[in-house]
C-alpha cells in the first residue's frame, strides 16, 4: 500500500462517512473506491458506449447487467 495525498471534497467525504457509519476519511475513500470497482455495468452504462466502435451482442449486454 502506498501513501497518496489528494485534494478531496470534505463535505462529500463526510456524507459517505455518515451514510455508511464509517469512522475515518480513509475508510470512506476506500469504501467508495471498492463500491465503484465492484459495481456491475447497467444497461444505461452500456448505452454510453453506443456508436464508439464496439459491437456488443444481446448476450454480451445481458451478461454485463
Amino acid at each position: 500500500m502506498t501513501r497518496t495525498n489528494i485534494d478531496i471534497d470534505d463535505d462529500l467525504v463526510a456524507t459517505v462517512m455518515e451514510q455508511n457509519d464509517l469512522k475515518t476519511k480513509r475508510e470512506a475513500v476506500e469504501f467508495a473506491l471498492r463500491k465503484t470497482v465492484r459495481k456491475p455495468m447497467t444497461y444505461k452504462d452500456l448505452l454510453k458506449y453506443r456508436g464508439i466502435g464496439y459491437a456488443l451482442s444481446n448476450e454480451e449486454i445481458e451478461e454485463a447487467s
